[in-house]
């Protein structure tokens, strides 16, 4: 019998290595807008991600969004919307996509209260929907279409 990888690469899917923190927080490296970064790949966040300290660095054009965010420990926090931007993780590629924009310093401090290393964002459920997600969590990887 072909092992996984062998069988999701017959269907088109990339395979992209993640690391455990020691928090057990998924660490994915993510390219936005053709910029590198670091990101908890979550797959109880319903969208991606990424700090306002980020906007800049990400060359994200931020609108008005009157959505409010909600994670462990905030609740009602203000977000805008960052619209039309090039992801790619790995091979793995979508160039229409758009990103919450929050307040994530509450997240950075909690990781580096375990001395785990902050990041520029989340990678959520929306692109593990896109792109048809498997997660390898024993070998660390994540597989997209």
């Amino acid at each position: 019998m072909e092992n996984l990888h062998q069988t999701l690469e017959k269907e088109g899917y990339k395979k992209i290595k993640f690391k455990v923190s020691k928090t057990q927080h998924l660490y994915i490296k993510a390219t936005i807008n053709g910029v590198s970064g670091n990101f908890i790949l979550d797959t109880g966040a319903s969208n991606s991600c990424m700090g306002f300290d980020n906007v800049d660095t990400f060359h994200l054009n931020p609108s008005k969004s009157k959505t409010k965010a909600a994670g462990a420990g905030a609740t009602g926090m203000f977000t805008q919307l960052a619209k039309n931007n090039h992801i790619k993780i790995g091979r793995w590629q979508n160039k229409d996509f758009d990103l919450i924009i929050f307040d994530m310093s509450h997240v950075n401090e909690a990781l580096l209260q375990y001395k785990s290393k902050p990041v520029h964002g989340i990678i959520g459920a929306d692109v593990l929907l896109i792109g048809k997600a498997i997660i390898d969590y024993y070998n660390h990887y994540l597989y997209l279409k």
